[in-house]
């Protein structure tokens, strides 16, 4: 989830409906900016075609001071990695490529002095747009030259295409079990009794976080995606630090608000019960257009992991009851999955890589586990701040090592033959 309100820091994703990490945008676009910001097309970046390296042209976007610069604004079309590194601008945290108002792929928590990191995605002929919100020049025009060619149907490829409908079909599954748990949550709200509320709500938080890279870019049919009252992940799963004042509370975070730092249920609780259990219904509909590219798996499973490094570990999303390390497991979790999925036609594009990143998830989940108690709220301690003080430098060390083999994949699965 964006780490500011999504009004102030995502363009339309629009009526396409289409999520971050959905395959929804490799067809031809004709851009939909405005001339203001078509006429940057080049003022960020050079007029030459980016170079192709390992399969995939490269583009470096660089953030310094207020200025969100493009080394290329061509490339062909194929599959593209784009590398992107905040150097010196603190108030650019956030960088997206959009396809007639649809974000294709986006990087987040860009804080300044952080190691670059990249996405993959594989573009056709058209018009995109690199939008760094934020910056002096927020939009620019990025040009794709071509036709994407047919990958054919190698074995390769297909054990990668197999495994797209597989993690579909974990998805569809993971969102039809959060309907469930929601719908459990708000019975127990409506019952008011806070025990088991806290309860159903430690339960019900996993599901989400399994799988948010998927589904974050929803919005409400017809509305308009700058307004977080329309945006579903807003809606869903807001926190207290990324609080939009001109919305106010919603979601699983005011729930939780109410149950652990008020220690009760309102009327306006069970109206956030009623709301979110709403509105998680209406993701699950939305979320069966869902389709997959190889890359969006790998570009998902990495963006779970950010979502550990830039919130869980700081203790940001689970401000009131520190359930941090239940949406922690459930992102390594979601992340394993995508990589899981991918893993057989991995083995046969790098054995070397697929080794290296099924190791260190296992290095991971045996950090996590010695936080693992059966008695507690999710089954994890509470990630109280004494606790992040003595031991959230090691686990965010665990996670960098995985996260840093975890964000190659996507470039190879995106070039495989």
């Amino acid at each position: 989830m964006s780490s500011f309100p999504r009004s102030t820091t995502t363009a339309v994703v629009g009526a396409a409906l289409c999520t971050a990490l959905a395959a929804c945008g490799s067809g031809s676009s004709t851009g939909s900016g405005s001339s203001a910001t078509n006429s940057a097309a080049t003022s960020g970046g050079a007029a030459t075609g980016a170079p192709v390296k390992n399969g995939a042209a490269q583009v470096a976007i660089t953030l310094t001071d207020n200025d969100c610069s493009v080394d290329h604004a061509t490339a062909a079309a194929g599959p593209i990695t784009f590398t992107v590194k905040n150097e010196s601008a603190p108030g650019i945290s956030e960088v997206e490529l959009l396809s007639q108002e649809r974000i294709l792929g986006e990087k987040e928590n860009l804080a300044p002095g952080l190691p670059a990191t990249t996405f993959t995605v594989t573009l056709t002929g058209g018009q995109y747009q690199i939008y760094c919100p934020g910056a002096t020049t927020e939009n620019r025009t990025f040009t794709v030259t071509g036709t994407a060619a047919s990958t054919g149907a190698s074995s390769t490829q297909q054990l990668l295409a197999d495994g797209t409908k597989g993690y579909g079909t974990y998805v569809a599954n993971t969102l039809a079990d959060m309907v469930v748990a929601v719908g459990n949550l708000k019975t127990a709200v409506d019952s008011g009794d806070v025990a088991k509320a806290k309860e159903a709500y430690a339960k019900a938080r996993p599901f989400y976080e399994k799988i948010e890279s998927d589904v974050e870019g929803f919005v409400l049919p017809g509305k308009d995606a700058t307004d977080n009252k329309f945006n579903l992940d807003y809606l869903i799963d807001m926190r207290a630090s990324n609080l939009d004042p001109a919305v106010g509370w919603s979601g699983f975070h005011a729930i939780e608000r109410d149950l652990w730092q008020n220690g009760k249920i309102t009327d306006q609780t069970k109206t956030y019960a009623a709301d979110l259990q709403k509105n998680v219904g209406t993701l699950a509909q939305l979320a069966k257009s869902l389709t997959y590219k190889p890359e969006d798996l790998a570009n998902g499973a990495a963006s779970l992991l950010e979502e550990v490094q830039s919130n869980k570990i700081k203790g940001e999303e689970e401000s009131f009851s520190h359930l941090d390390l239940v949406d922690f497991a459930a992102n390594v979790e979601g992340a394993q999955q995508a990589f899981a999925y991918l893993k057989p036609g991995l083995d046969k594009i790098d054995p070397t890589l697929s080794t290296q990143v099924a190791t260190q998830f296992k290095n991971v989940l045996a950090a996590l586990e010695k936080y693992r108690d059966d008695s507690a709220l999710g089954g994890y301690k509470a990630w109280t701040p004494q606790l992040r003080a003595t031991d959230a430098a090691a686990l965010s060390k665990a996670v960098q090592a995985l996260q840093d083999p975890l964000s190659r994949i996507a470039e190879k699965v995106a070039t495989a033959q």
